[in-house]
């Protein structure tokens, strides 16, 4: 299921009556689940740990419901049950949304996959009491979509966090997938410098046509939660936890809460 946040009662008030408690921003690369990696898991192990650290830091926020949000095909929410599965890129391993719901219904993207393996991995206690559901947001999404998804997260009351999944260039060398682009560097240290500094204004300024042609799957989905932060008001602090391009993609890990 796609489209508005269900059971809304209208547009909520910039700074009034918003639940934002914690953020916290992952990639998604598929060789991030060690039995895909294979041989060459160890290389990620540093990514792991942050991701998992980021993770439970935003499950110990306690929320009443996760959003987890990622790039799609679509701009809209994903109510479970939602399943997403690892076999195109080599590994017959599906994953729910939900862990305890069964493996039906719609088909998670990449990026939510990735984002609801990482919370698989934390403890059955960590996750109990909290609501899952799912976001996609469209690389071509305008800026009104992306406020209009931002807006709609606050709708999750009383306490929501948000779980954002999204890898920066694909462009950082002759290897990469993106092949090497010099711009790419600069603008992962710009991304690397807002997600350490909740700089909320940083990520809106991101430049779509930019972002396209340096391959960055993540700039929607930041821009979605700068504007969720926006919208909570007051102050925020960001913490990186993980900055590094070991494949020509840049990976990020942080987390955000409010001041």
């Amino acid at each position: 299921m796609t489209g508005s946040a269900p059971g809304r009662t209208g547009e909520p008030r910039y700074g009034e009556g918003v639940s934002l408690v914690a953020a916290a921003v992952c990639p998604h690369p598929p060789l991030i689940v060690p039995e895909l990696a294979g041989a060459a898991a160890p290389e990620l192990d540093d990514l792991r740990t942050a991701a998992d650290a980021a993770v439970s830091r935003l499950l110990g926020a306690r929320p009443d419901c996760l959003v987890v949000l990622g790039t799609g095909a679509v701009t809209g929410w994903i109510i479970p049950p939602a399943t997403g599965s690892f076999r195109p890129w080599g590994l017959d391993l599906t994953v729910p949304l939900v862990p305890a719901l069964p493996d039906d219904g719609e088909r998670l993207p990449l990026s939510v996959t990735v984002g609801a393996w990482l919370l698989g991995r934390q403890s059955v206690g960590a996750r109990a009491g909290v609501r899952v559901v799912g976001a996609q947001v469209s690389a071509e999404a305008t800026p009104a979509e992306l406020a209009r998804l931002a807006g709609q997260v606050h709708e999750y009351r009383p306490r929501v966090a948000l779980l954002v999944m999204g890898d920066g260039s694909a462009c950082r060398g002759p290897k990469s997938p993106g092949y090497d682009d010099l711009r790419a560097e600069a603008y992962d240290d710009g991304v690397a410098r807002a997600l350490a500094d909740a700089d909320a204004d940083a990520l809106l300024g991101l430049d779509p046509a930019r972002s396209a042609e340096l391959k960055v799957a993540g700039r929607a989905p930041w821009q979605v939660l700068a504007g969720a932060v926006r919208a909570a008001g007051g102050g925020w602090r960001g913490e990186l936890r993980h900055h590094s391009a070991p494949y020509g993609v840049a990976y990020f890990v942080a987390s955000w809460e409010p001041a």
